[in-house]
């Protein structure tokens, strides 16, 4: 769950993530590097969604509306 509320609050307000959010992710063991990779997927995912959205591009049609494969 601190990884998803970490995603939430980074994606919606970048500015407010501080020292006390990495250091909540450090006590669940999370390393440097860890901590360093959730970062940059979770920025990826941000950028490719709003490069997508600002294109205006549709899902694959054998993509679902919840963002499965459809069967």
């Amino acid at each position: 769950m601190a990884i998803c509320n970490f995603a939430k609050k980074l994606t919606e307000t970048p500015n407010q993530v501080d020292k006390q959010d990495i250091e909540l992710l450090k006590s669940y063991d999370f390393s440097d590097k860890d901590i360093s990779q959730i970062v940059q997927i979770i920025a990826y995912f941000n950028y490719i969604n709003r490069v997508a959205d600002g294109l205006g591009l549709e899902p694959e049609d054998f993509i679902d509306e919840k963002g499965y494969k459809n069967k």
